[in-house]
């Protein structure tokens, strides 16, 4: 006969487990290969040296964060890149940059590893308009 638990303590089963040393040990481990690997890209494409890979720990999870401390979302616009500024006088385009994708690379998630989530459509009711 199997036994499910809801809790030890007071706690869920999912958090004992992920407060474990050794899970604890193993994520720490894959968080600094993941950082060493986004820090390596970064310098690959890196050009005044504003950005950087930092790790920070939660209570119970360990992230690798891209940081640019210059304050213009210049870590969003490395990671995914950024629409071109087009000159109305002109017509000219200017700042357009594709995504270098570090994090998303050093962290080898699946290429389409985005959540599915599913909007539902609003239906009209029947009747007068």
């Amino acid at each position: 006969m199997a036994y499910i638990y809801k809790g030890l303590n007071g706690r869920k089963i999912t958090e004992v487990i992920a407060r474990n040393e050794g899970v604890q040990a193993d994520l720490e481990r894959r968080t600094f290969e993941i950082a060493a690997r986004a820090d390596a890209e970064l310098v690959r494409h890196r050009q005044d040296g504003h950005a950087e890979i930092d790790i920070e720990s939660g209570d119970i999870d360990f992230y690798v964060i891209l940081s640019d401390e210059r304050g213009q979302m210049a870590a969003l616009s490395i990671e995914y890149g950024r629409a071109g500024y087009i000159d109305p006088q002109t017509g000219e385009e200017y700042g357009e940059m594709e995504g270098l994708f570090i994090l998303h690379h050093a962290s080898r998630l699946p290429k389409d590893s985005r959540p599915k989530i599913k909007v539902p459509r609003l239906r009209r009711k029947r009747g007068r308009r």
